[in-house]
């Protein structure tokens, strides 16, 4: 069997790209051009100047991650690093001047127009948000999403945009969901994600948001990070541009390929084969770069012992890239034209189908209901339309969160704000869809290539998906798409997609470039695209005198005998609400009078309500149907007539598991009912004592009817509380927000100030010992001669004490024989000239008094500084001098 597969996957590889030189040019024609899959390589080889760029975002509690990553980056690492923190937009940003001490590079704030330079640190400005375009730096004014500001998510997606495989983003420690969308764009476009591991953040939401959305390539501590990061750039670029043809250079390493595509086919059911290589490849080349390994050989072998490492690659392939109204033009075309000609085509109401193929996480198809629920509430006409969607996506993962319907507030920036305020409900980190939008969707596990399709729809969306698919897929899904299509019906592809060479099946609808309208085209034209039972045998020329009982012959002989030799039937629920009919059945039920109930214990007529729900009842207990023979009823003219009334339930492993099938099967009356006789008193008092059992039981019926009622408006009354709480509970939502968000600014604030008080403690330190060591006595004093601070040499001049701090000098005890010190002080201060005087003390000592005034760094006078410099040595040596100098007066 696998050696079967092998030479199956070899021809059809070697069927795609024979040459491994030539792998690029095996795109669709149709789709090279902007084919998405190929920008990121592409990008990054057509501006060969570009330099790789490192997006760091964080917020509460990112300044110590920052700092660690910083410091561990090496000098020559040759990345740009632009940083993102979330901070107060009043307050005056320090974020450059911390992280410069931590790291040799040079830090910068961003200014607008800055070129980016290699080996340098960009930080974000207060009240600003940041992008990267053509190599520089874009400053500009902060931009909010209904309230909610994330200018992680916008430096990041710009980077998507401009780098695309050398884009490398990093989310640290913080509160919210801000950078998860944006690691989305980077990783989809072929860039680096990494995530600090929560349990080393201060604050672990950011991260572990990031992590669950499973945007994340790697998880791992601040001070690893660039380690990781410069490990995988060096490996990219040993490798060039040209690494999937070098690694599938030669037989072996093609035969590897083959060996992964089957591992991938075992492991998850799904066959990659007939995926476009190219984009097959980049995938896989990705992941090997991620685990840094050269040959597609160990890649392999590494698949084979980590079975996890499938599902990776597996997600990796599936390239689930949605978001709301994606290209808008088709949305407003679908909006103002297509919708409104699908009611306008059905006046009197009609229920459609639509089936939205690879939806991801349903963005497209609740796109789709939003559309569609706004057409028909602006619409003027008055009849009743539902619209129910099947979106179906290969990823199980994808399908969960689709069906969750919550949107965090990136994701849903691209919806109107009137639509957002309908069929949203506003939560914590995000947008949940309402409950009438949800119930328009059904959403399923399906694989597009193999699975049976949905039919008799009114619209089919399969957007940017075929893209991916080889030519040969592609012109097995178009067909595909026609036969699930009602005629007159609408296709909507992706900007990327088109028809290609079917135009006889799909004409474009004028003035839309991507919605087609189904044709009729003809049998023999469709039976050579795709084989249906209705085009499977199509008689020529020769063998038009031949019957056969093939195609539309043999279906309307089936449909003949369906409709004259089968029973009358009905399907219902465990509740006995009729779902579907089959055949005539006017005969056994009839509406019962008053509001409308399809229930079949109301509808049954005269002599088959009893009976019924015994059998009901004895069918939900035994294995297989059960029957009653003979059972005589009136129809509408009080004639008799016999039936079979038989009930089987479905069995859970049948696509209708669970429900109950009812038969109605008319058989000849039996000759005794027709001859006329008069019934025996006993008979006649059992017959009247049945009608009155009958009737209790309809009256209790009737009563269950009116209490299931009662309940139903019970549970209505509870429904309109639960919103009531569901606005309160949105109201706190919003203030503990606004909270939050002011938390994570104050704690922002609060580090940059703890960091300042700090340097500022240091400089005090200097200072102190700076005066201490100098050993002049120093008073600092305000304005009013009050005592600011002192050196410690002062307190053997002055009796000071800690505590003397603000009281007036004149209050200190002093040995300064200096009576005029106050007012040769305020002099200074009035003149602002400074005064030297020597001055003796009382114990024998002299200094120099030095009055200057005091002038802050604004140039103001706060004070004078008095300095004592002792000088008593120099007074005993000029008294010695003297003393010397002088004459002898004796002879």
């Amino acid at each position: 069997m696998a050696k079967a597969f092998s030479m199956v996957r070899s021809d059809l590889c070697l069927d795609l790209c024979p040459d491994p030189a030539s792998m690029t040019s095996s795109l669709h024609p149709s789709a090279a051009a902007p084919a998405a899959p190929a920008t990121a390589h592409e990008r990054a080889a057509a501006k060969p100047h570009m330099v790789p760029v490192v997006g760091i975002g964080a917020s509460a509690g990112g300044l110590d991650p920052l700092s660690e990553f910083l410091a561990a980056v090496p000098p020559d690492s040759g990345m740009a690093y632009v940083i993102v923190q979330h901070m107060d937009p009043e307050h005056k940003a320090m974020l450059a001047e911390l992280l410069q001490r931590v790291t040799a590079m040079p830090v910068t704030e961003a200014a607008d127009g800055m070129r980016l330079e290699a080996d340098c640190v960009y930080v974000i400005p207060s009240n600003k948000d940041l992008a990267v375009e053509r190599g520089r730096l874009s400053v500009q004014a902060p931009h909010e999403l209904r309230g909610h500001r994330l200018p992680v998510d916008y430096l990041f997606r710009s980077l998507a945009t401009e780098c695309g495989a050398l884009a490398v983003g990093v989310v640290l420690s913080g509160m919210g969901a801000d950078g998860s969308q944006g690691l989305r764009a980077i990783q989809q476009k072929g860039g680096l994600t990494l995530a600090q591991r929560p349990d080393s953040a201060r604050f672990a939401p950011m991260p572990q948001s990031a992590i669950d959305a499973g945007v994340v390539d790697l998880v791992a501590l601040p001070a690893s990070m660039p380690g990781e990061i410069v490990a995988r750039r060096q490996h990219g670029s040993q490798h060039g541009s040209h690494t999937v043809r070098r690694r599938l250079h030669g037989a072996v390493r093609r035969t590897s390929l083959f060996e992964l595509l089957q591992l991938l086919q075992t492991h998850t059911g799904n066959d990659f084969s007939d995926y476009k290589m190219n984009t097959v490849l980049r995938r896989i080349d990705r992941r090997m770069t991620l685990h840094q390994m050269a040959s597609m050989d160990a890649y392999v072998d590494l698949l084979r012992e980590n079975p996890h490492e499938i599902e990776l690659l597996f997600k990796e392939l599936l390239i689930g890239v949605t978001s709301f109204f994606r290209d808008g033009k088709t949305w407003e075309h679908l909006r103002d034209v297509t919708l409104p000609h699908l009611l306008e085509t059905h006046p009197g109401g009609a229920a459609f189908k639509a089936w939205v193929p690879a939806c991801s996480t349903g963005e497209e198809a609740y796109s789709l209901a939003m559309a569609f629920a706004d057409v028909v509430e602006r619409s003027t006409l008055k009849a009743k339309y539902t619209l129910q969607i099947f979106a179906t996506d290969l990823d199980p993962d994808a399908i969960d969160s689709a069906r969750l319907g919550f949107f965090t507030a990136s994701s849903a920036a691209d919806i109107p704000s009137t639509l957002l305020a309908r069929f949203f409900i506003e939560e914590e980190g995000g947008y949940r869809v309402r409950k009438e939008l949800r119930n328009m969707i059904i959403f399923a596990q399906q694989n597009v290539i193999s699975d049976p399709p949905f039919t008799k729809l009114d619209i089919l969306s399969c957007r940017n998906l075929l893209i991916y698919f080889s030519p040969k897929l592609q012109e097995q899904l178009i067909p595909l798409f026609h036969y699930a299509l009602k005629p007159d019906s609408y296709l909507i592809l992706g900007s990327a997609d088109t028809p290609g060479r079917f135009a006889e099946l799909f004409a474009p609808s004028p003035g839309a470039s991507r919605i087609y309208q189904r044709l009729n085209g003809g049998t023999h034209q469709l039976a050579s695209y795709f084989p249906t039972k209705a085009a499977a045998s199509v008689p020529t020329l020769n063998e038009a005198r031949v019957v056969s009982m093939h195609g539309n012959l043999q279906t309307q002989v089936e449909q003949l005998l369906l409709k004259q030799h089968t029973p009358a039937a009905v399907l219902l629920n465990h509740q006995g609400d009729i779902l579907y009919v089959h055949g005539r059945t006017g005969a056994y039920l009839e509406p019962a009078a008053g509001k409308a109930n399809w229930n079949i214990h109301a509808m049954a007529r005269d002599g088959l309500r009893y009976e019924l729900a015994e059998l009901l009842k004895r069918a939900t207990q035994e294995d297989g149907p059960v029957f009653v023979r003979g059972l005589i009823v009136k129809d509408n003219h009080g004639q008799q007539q016999a039936l079979d009334l038989g009930v089987e339930a479905l069995g859970e492993g049948d696509n209708l598991g669970g429900m109950v099938l009812v038969t109605f099967s008319s058989v000849p009356l039996p000759p005794a009912r027709r001859r006329t006789r008069s019934p025996n008193p006993q008979t006649r008092e059992l017959e009247q004592q049945l009608v009155q059992a009958r009737m209790e039981i309809q009256q209790v019926r009737d009563e269950m009817q009116t209490s299931r009622e009662e309940l139903k408006s019970a549970n209505e009354e509870l429904q309109s509380t639960n919103e009531e709480l569901q606005s309160t509970n949105e109201e706190l939502t919003t203030s503990k927000e606004e909270m939050q968000s002011l938390n994570e600014e104050l704690y922002t604030v609060n580090a940059e100030l703890q960091s300042k008080v700090d340097d500022l403690s240091m400089v005090n330190s200097d200072m102190k010992n700076l005066l201490n060591s100098t050993d002049i006595a120093t008073i600092f004093l305000d304005n009013e001669l009050h005592i600011r601070r002192f050196t410690t040499p002062a307190t053997q001049i002055y009796k000071l004490i800690a505590s003397d701090i603000q009281r007036p000098l004149g209050d200190i005890v002093n040995d300064l024989i200096y009576p005029e010190l106050e007012a040769d002080a305020r002099e200074v201060l009035r003149t602002l000239v400074f005064r030297e005087t020597q001055i003796p003390t009382r114990t024998g000592r002299w200094f120099t008094v030095r009055i200057m005034p005091y002038r802050t760094v604004d140039n103001v006078i706060d004070g004078v500084v008095v300095t004592f410099v002792n000088i008593t040595e120099s007074k005993l040596l000029e008294a010695e001098l003297r003393s010397l100098q002088m004459p002898d007066s004796a002879p």
